[in-house]
């Protein structure tokens, strides 16, 4: 049930903890100060039953929403509990997001011109199926945009997506990216706050990774721990993969640490594999599935983050 939670929300292994303690001490605080107003209010057993319930439910509708926010936001989960408070809301009928308007639907959402804009850059290195799902996904959104693809293949297929999205492109040679600045100074002139990885096929500098703690991830054709590392990617997965005879595989979400495929895993998605299975035909599977959940899962991490 956690795992399936976790993967739902698109968290760390990390957050999800932090976020499981805080829904722990609102519970906790919000019935302790529930005891203390029936005291304070003078209630007893003899008290009119409906005094108590009206208590209950005040405490339970309003106080234990704005406790919930404030631990969110002493623990640093504010963005979380925020997006979690303003579904309730919608479901309630009280806040419609669409509007922004309290008990209205008919009119478009305004974004709030004080929130800053969480800028991403996408680095591919290949035709960028991936990577046009998440232009696509967030296209318009009201507070992530991706600022720019980084690509250190000439002619790849994702160049001519950027281009017919309008979003500049960065072209990136070996010797700067792993010897040099690694094109920092380039990714922070664009203002970028977060790094996705889609399709990139060299390995992240530990100087980028320091730049952008916790502030990169990756999508791997695999379950990972299982089939990664140096040189396992693409179609090399999927061999090995059949060749080991598998009943399972999947795509890993995770963020990108030192070293190969082996940063904390953020979310996972699974598909059978069939007797009569290629790699070809799993390659579809995986890249369905990639697809499906990459683009939802960058823009939860994103908000988040």
């Amino acid at each position: 049930m956690f795992k399936r939670l976790q993967q739902k929300w698109g968290v760390s292994v990390r957050q999800f903890g932090i976020i499981f303690i805080i829904f722990g001490l609102t519970g906790t605080t919000t019935a302790l100060l529930t005891g203390y107003i029936t005291v304070w209010l003078g209630m007893t057993e003899t008290t009119f039953w409906l005094w108590k319930v009206l208590l209950r439910l005040a405490m339970l509708l309003l106080g234990y929403q704005v406790i919930l926010l404030g631990y969110g936001a002493l623990l640093g989960q504010w963005a979380f509990f925020w997006k979690y408070e303003k579904k309730l809301l919608r479901k309630l009928g009280v806040r419609s997001l669409e509007s922004g308007v309290e008990g209205t639907t008919n009119k478009p959402q305004t974004p709030n011109p004080k929130l800053q804009t969480k800028q991403v850059a996408i680095f591919a290195s290949g035709a960028g199926s991936n990577a046009e799902k998440i232009i696509q996904h967030l296209k318009n959104h009201p507070v992530i945009k991706v600022s720019v693809i980084v690509c250190n293949k000439p002619g790849a297929g994702v160049i001519t997506i950027a281009e017919n999205n309008q979003i500049p492109v960065l072209m990136i040679e070996r010797e700067r990216f792993f010897r040099g600045d690694s094109y920092i100074p380039e990714l922070k002139a664009h203002t970028i706050s977060f790094i996705v990885l889609a399709g990139f096929l060299w390995k992240i500098p530990d100087a980028l990774i320091e730049a952008y703690p916790n502030k990169i991830i990756n999508i791997h054709p695999a379950l990972l721990p299982n089939y990664g590392g140096k040189g396992m990617y693409g179609m090399k997965v999927h061999e090995a993969v059949i060749a080991a005879k598998e009943k399972e595989s999947g795509i890993t979400i995770h963020y990108v640490n030192e070293h190969f495929d082996e940063g904390e895993t953020i979310f996972q998605a699974k598909c059978t594999i069939d007797a009569q299975e290629t790699p070809e035909s799993l390659a579809q599977k995986i890249h369905t599935l990639e697809h499906r959940h990459f683009p939802e899962v960058v823009e939860r991490i994103v908000m988040n983050s």
